[in-house]
């Protein structure tokens, strides 16, 4: 399997194997990549097997035909290095190619990762010939983020994301540069441990008597493993009665769910952190009632144990068998904080901090109660705030403030907060429409989408011959269309909301309009020779160039910044007290855990580099955060009803 790089200008290529770790497989980043290019380029379509038909489906033979020859270009604007007022653009073209039977190979690993699965028969582990697939949740989630950072049109993908579930969040375990390996630290253990058995334990309802869609049926899966009680029967030759143990799981749910829910690559990956949690104390083996004769894969892990005390052991083992059922031990239930430990005198303390998932800054903040038995001098535990604790203190800090300087500054930061957030975005929307200001978010949230899609832009094509010459490039083909499209974009967003009586006119400061409408007036008139009346069309618009478009959208910036403290000075105060933004910040806020971000700072394990100190963290899928809250809004609106 091997990948071409092409840049433009100036011409240049080169080649190289994919790599792969010690295991055989590709790295994690270059399989989610690949993957994503290659769902890109797939057009899914009906396929019919078995009698049965798959919406948004493909076959072997079409996955195996694109991967032969997969084509992914992506060009980047920015200011030329030698004269910043120009925009230079650079576009890369990378070319995968691979026989058959590698590729049969690569989506094999694609299914391990459960990124793809068997449509006709979803238990299957195996990538056949002659099958039909589809994508799961998690490789919707992948799909997602990946045309999202790299700015790729994705409208024929919007009926798969309207149709099949999406995981909602996806726990990332960070891995050693060197091999891929994941970094094991207590904290991280800790982290994947929570989210594995959710906030509260997850047994299945009793009341459901209809089955679930597979919407329903994959939110309850999420909440974490689902648990049950087993009865071990009495033994009186040995003196022992009915025992039940309660929060228990079978061996082979815990590594489907992992799978699914996290970003191991494998069943061996996810067998080995349940072996760490064995290891750690988190849970115990309840009974394995194989046959003698009945093979079994038994994963065993070992590592040093910490001083202190802590529960942790020098090795642990995992089961992967059919029969095995393990339990939560009382140390898991702690771990997890199912109950308030908080007047427990065995607990100990440490350190919370607070990281944004953007900039990657770390700040003091509170102290976390009672933790699993993890010393500070073992690890400290940063945490991305939930949602609603930053809104709750962004409020406390402006309540607090005497100066109004310094209250619009929280409140603009709390807007942003509500902005960053899909649900809370859908209900600030809903409330500045009845308040008829909508427009002031709708250029906001247009003017982001379109300085997003004039960064960067991407393709993916597969079986597309490589034309002759610099300007048939894929690559500069798809840079040229999309630059049409963006000026096409810039001057509807002029028309609708700063043309004078446009459809929807902001209210802005009138220096600003001005000094967007003498820019235009000098650009327009150099290019059509005529006077400018205020308003643009698709003709006239065709003639700007990347320099001028890049003006256009440093105008839009400023025009953005003073929507924005509009919205956080008017808007906000009246929409924090409705109803429905109370509900929605109880609903958010009480899956807090989920929400953590766990970073580790112990001494590094042998042979690790310094700076790779290993952690957790959470991604959010904003199509299927939306989709539930609407689900939310519809449940209970019926219930009202």
């Amino acid at each position: 399997m091997s990948s071409d790089r092409t840049d433009y200008p100036p011409q240049a290529s080169s080649s190289h194997m994919m790599k792969t770790t010690k295991r055989g497989r590709p790295y994690l980043k270059d399989t989610l990549d690949l993957f994503a290019t290659l769902v890109v380029s797939l057009q899914l379509t009906t396929h019919k097997q078995y009698f049965r038909t798959f919406p948004n489906s493909f076959s072997t033979d079409e996955a195996a035909q694109n991967l032969a020859s997969l084509k992914f270009s992506q060009s980047n604007r920015g200011p030329d290095p030698r004269d910043k007022s120009r925009i230079v653009t650079t576009t890369t073209t990378t070319t995968f190619s691979m026989t058959r039977d590698m590729a049969k190979a690569m989506c094999q690993h694609f299914m391990d990762a459960r990124l793809i699965e068997n449509a006709a028969d979803p238990a299957s582990n195996l990538f056949k010939d002659r099958g039909t697939y589809v994508l799961t949740p998690k490789g919707l989630h992948v799909l997602e983020r990946f045309i999202s950072k790299n700015g790729i049109n994705s409208d024929h993908l919007q009926p798969v994301f309207a149709s099949q579930p999406i995981c909602i969040k996806l726990l990332h375990l960070e891995r050693r540069t060197a091999d891929d390996e994941i970094i094991v630290t207590q904290s991280v253990i800790t982290a994947l441990f929570r989210r594995f058995i959710g906030r509260q334990p997850n047994y299945p309802s009793q009341n459901a008597t209809a089955p679930q869609d597979p919407f329903q049926e994959y939110h309850e899966r999420s909440k974490g493993v689902q648990l049950m009680d087993v009865q071990e029967k009495a033994q009186p030759l040995l003196g022992k009665g009915t025992v039940v143990h309660k929060y228990c799981f079978a061996a082979v749910s815990a590594l489907e769910w992992l799978c699914d829910f996290t970003s191991v690559v494998g069943r061996e990956e996810a067998a080995e952190m349940a072996a760490q949690f064995v290891r750690f104390g988190l849970i115990t083996l309840v009974s394995d009632k194989r046959k003698n004769n009945d093979s079994a894969i038994i994963f065993t892990v070992r590592g040093s144990s910490p001083g202190g005390n802590s529960p942790v052991s020098q090795h642990g083992e995992f089961r992967c068998t059919a029969k095995a059922i393990y339990r939560i031990t009382d140390e898991g239930k702690r771990v997890a904080q199912w109950e308030d430990h908080s007047s427990s005198p065995q607990s100990s303390v440490t350190n919370l901090h607070e990281r944004s998932s953007v900039e990657g800054s770390t700040h003091e903040g509170a102290k976390l109660g009672p933790e699993a038995a993890v010393s500070a001098a073992d690890a400290k535990i940063h945490r991305r705030i939930s949602m609603a604790e930053r809104l709750n203190s962004a409020y406390n800090e402006s309540k607090e403030s005497k100066e109004a300087k310094a209250s619009v500054k929280s409140n603009t930061d709390r807007l942003n907060q509500i902005l960053e957030e899909p649900s809370y975005r859908a209900l600030f929307r809903e409330f500045l429409k009845a308040n008829f200001c909508e427009e002031n978010l709708a250029f906001w949230l247009d003017v982001e989408d379109f300085k997003r899609k004039f960064s960067i832009t991407s393709t993916a094509q597969a079986n597309v011959p490589a034309g002759r010459g610099g300007k048939g490039t894929p690559g500069q083909a798809a840079m040229e269309k999309h630059h049409e499209s963006l000026i096409q974009t810039a001057f509807q967003i002029y028309n609708k909301y700063l043309a004078p009586s446009s459809q929807n006119e902001l209210n802005i400061d009138h220096g600003l309009r001005l000094d967007l409408a003498n820019y235009l007036s000098e650009v327009m008139t150099n290019l059509n020779g005529k006077a400018f009346d205020g308003h643009v069309d698709a003709s006239q618009a065709v003639a700007f160039n990347a320099t001028q478009l890049q003006m256009l959208i440093k105008l839009y910036s400023r025009i953005q910044t003073h929507v924005l403290r509009l919205m956080a000075m008017d808007s906000l105060p009246k929409f924090i007290k409705t109803q429905r933004f109370i509900e929605a910040k109880q609903w958010l806020g009480g899956d807090a855990s989920d929400d953590i971000q766990f970073l580790t700072s112990p001494p590094a394990p042998p042979g690790l580099g310094s700076e790779e100190t290993g952690g957790a963290y959470i991604t959010v899928s904003a199509k299927a955060t939306e989709r539930e809250q609407r689900q939310q809004q519809l449940s209970g609106s019926s219930m009202t009803s």
